[in-house]
C-alpha cells in the first residue's frame, strides 16, 4: 500500500456544486476506484486558494493509466469539467504533491 497525494484546481464559486456533486458519487465510480487499488480517499478545499488536496492510498500494483482508460472515470471527468481546471481529455488538471514528512 502507498499513500498518494495530489492538487488540483477548482473554479472560483463552484464549492457548493462539487460537494453536491461528490455527495452523490456514482458507486459504479466507487466500486471501479476500488478494483483499481484505491481506498481511503479524501479531498480538502483551500479556500483562499481554491486548491483541491487529495490524498488516497494505493495498491502498490495500481497505475493511474488503467483507471484514467475506465469510460465511467471518463465520464466523471466530463460531467466534472465545468467545475474544474482540466486538461484537453477533461482529466482534471492536477500536481502530484511530494511527501516531505509522515507519522505512524
Amino acid at each position: 500500500m502507498k499513500r498518494n497525494a495530489f492538487a488540483m484546481r477548482l473554479k472560483p464559486g463552484c464549492e457548493a456544486e462539487y460537494k453536491k456533486r461528490h455527495d452523490a458519487i456514482w458507486q459504479e465510480l466507487k466500486d471501479e476506484l476500488r478494483k483499481a487499488g484505491v481506498s481511503d480517499y479524501s479531498i480538502y478545499l483551500d479556500k483562499k486558494t481554491n486548491t483541491l488536496f487529495a490524498f488516497q492510498y494505493l495498491a502498490s500494483d495500481a497505475t493511474d493509466a488503467e483507471l484514467a482508460a475506465k469510460p465511467i472515470v471518463k465520464k466523471w471527468w466530463h460531467m466534472m469539467a465545468d467545475l474544474m481546471d482540466t486538461n484537453p481529455d477533461e482529466s482534471p488538471v492536477s500536481d502530484t504533491l511530494a511527501e516531505l514528512f509522515h507519522m505512524d
